[in-house]
């Protein structure tokens, strides 16, 4: 059975290209880098690397085993992340962006609580569903819900958010509640402008996979929290992320109309410009985050 230890080692490797630069990160020697590696080699019965006077090759066997080894390295620097540094002193400032509804729900509050637990520290959280430009903006950290393009950034995943489809009894009791989501073509359908799926196509589980029903309404904002108003007002069915109405559900303010049929799911990311090593401050903020994400995580 390959060793964790020398999965690491093997894909710290194929990352600097190197036995003696992997042999320096690690404090050890050449031959120690070299014995690992054959020994995992022999504990899987493949070549993994050629190796040459002049360069390392991964073999095809080794390209298959990287793409897990490199998993199992980055959850062992993450779960050393969330707790490294909890000793010591955090100061300095951050600069950070997150989501409007995510900082009106939850994060104003945690990020609060966090400046509280550290008397030298300072944050400027701005609220905005922008995708702000991290390097170029000054940003040290961004909370972001849909997905992650640019590679040089790091994402760390804090929890999924789970979208349903409302309405306000008021609605229902006039208009009468949909069956089906094809029976939303014949409802007013208020429409959520911020979306890069489109405000007005909402995605439903089928038999067969996610599909997609086409909806139409008299109105669409890129609000979340004006979309909710209108919702409660009774003016029309909404589709919004289950955090933002879900007090609104346990009050019996708004009714969810297809619960657990509503196929759309954004991850919720903590993002970071690449470095080797990100600041403590910013780790430990990730994790207090991350800890009250969870925390709520039956709102999601």
């Amino acid at each position: 059975m390959a060793k964790t230890d020398d999965l690491i080692l093997f894909a710290q490797v194929v990352e600097q290209g190197s036995f003696s630069k992997v042999a320096e990160l690690n404090s050890l020697t050449n031959s120690v880098v070299s014995k690992r590696i054959a020994r995992l080699e022999e504990d899987l019965g493949v070549q993994l690397l050629y190796r040459t006077t002049r360069k390392l090759t991964v073999s095809e066997a080794g390209k298959v085993l990287y793409q897990g080894a490199k998993n199992v390295k980055q959850a062992a620097v993450e779960a050393i992340d969330a707790v490294y540094g909890y000793g010591e002193s955090v100061t300095g400032h951050v600069k950070m962006s997150v989501p409007t509804i995510s900082g009106d729900l939850l994060l104003a509050d945690a990020v609060a609580e966090f400046c509280s637990m550290h008397p030298g520290l300072t944050v400027d959280m701005s609220l905005e569903n922008l995708f702000v430009d991290l390097v170029e903006d000054g940003y040290d950290l961004v909370i972001r819900t849909g997905y992650l393009e640019d590679s040089s950034l790091i994402a760390r995943h804090i929890l999924d958010s789970q979208w349903v489809i409302c309405a306000a009894p008021a609605y229902i009791a006039s208009v009468g509640k949909p069956v089906t989501p094809e029976d939303l073509v014949n409802h007013n359908c208020l429409q959520y402008a911020y979306q890069t799926t489109g405000a007005s196509e909402w995605e439903f589980k089928g038999d067969n996979g996610n599909y997609i029903v086409k909806v139409a309404g008299n109105f669409s904002t890129d609000n979340a929290a004006a979309l909710r108003k209108a919702a409660l007002g009774g003016y029309g069915l909404a589709y919004v992320p289950r955090c933002l109405v879900y007090q609104d559900f346990l009050e019996g303010d708004l009714i969810d109309v297809f619960p657990k049929r509503v196929g759309k799911k954004l991850g919720i990311y903590a993002v970071y410009p690449f470095t080797r090593q990100p600041p403590q401050k910013i780790r430990l903020l990730i994790e207090h985050i991350r800890e009250r994400y969870l925390a709520m995580r039956e709102c999601f």
